[in-house]
């Protein structure tokens, strides 16, 4: 694929970088005391003609044919979009990673590359504070999401993340693709 193909975002996402994502994990909870909480996501927008049910039953069929498949959850956001979870046990992140890894592929060798919008791991801190890493497919870049009450945000906090994991992750530089991730599940 080539330039155009990746502006135009039809080119495949580089569904490996989430690999990088439990590495990032032990440098966000020693940098911050924030955790995983065995939480993922995969964020798509849903066809209009789609049914949901329909789509989670044919998603989750592809993935029991994976070795170790996820069990998910499906839901739609106030905006429309379709968050898939998967939950874990806080101390299993690699094996969330793999199955947050198996479910953007079936996505997108399921004819669903150009409607991937992000993936995203939720972090919890002593206070029970919310974190987010945050992968956005058509960029291949991460950023931190940190919200707090009434739709503000912690900036200082994620500013601080994205300092620690400049040489583990490909950080997003374009600080308006950082998007606030409001409506997402379990955050």
């Amino acid at each position: 694929m080539g330039f155009l193909d990746t502006l135009l975002g039809r080119a495949k996402a580089d569904l490996d970088r989430l690999y990088a994502l439990p590495e990032a994990a032990a440098i966000v909870r020693s940098a911050t005391g924030y955790a995983p909480t065995g939480v993922g996501s995969v964020c798509f927008a849903t066809p209009e003609d789609a049914d949901p049910g329909r789509l989670c039953r044919e998603l989750q069929d592809m993935l029991d044919a994976t070795p170790d498949a996820p069990t998910m959850t499906l839901t739609e956001d106030v905006r429309g979009y379709t968050w898939l979870l998967a939950h874990h046990a806080p101390d299993d992140f690699p094996e969330l990673v793999d199955n947050l890894h198996a479910m953007s592929a079936v996505l997108q060798n399921g004819g669903f590359a150009t409607r991937l919008l992000c993936t995203m791991v939720a972090f919890r801190n002593p206070a029970a504070r919310p974190l987010a890493l945050v992968y956005l497919y058509k960029c291949g870049t991460f950023y931190p999401f940190a919200p707090l009450p009434n739709e503000r945000r912690n900036n200082h906090l994620e500013f601080q993340v994205r300092a620690e994991l400049a040489d583990t992750l490909p950080i997003e530089t374009d600080l308006t693709r950082w998007f606030p991730l409001w409506s997402a599940p379990d955050l």
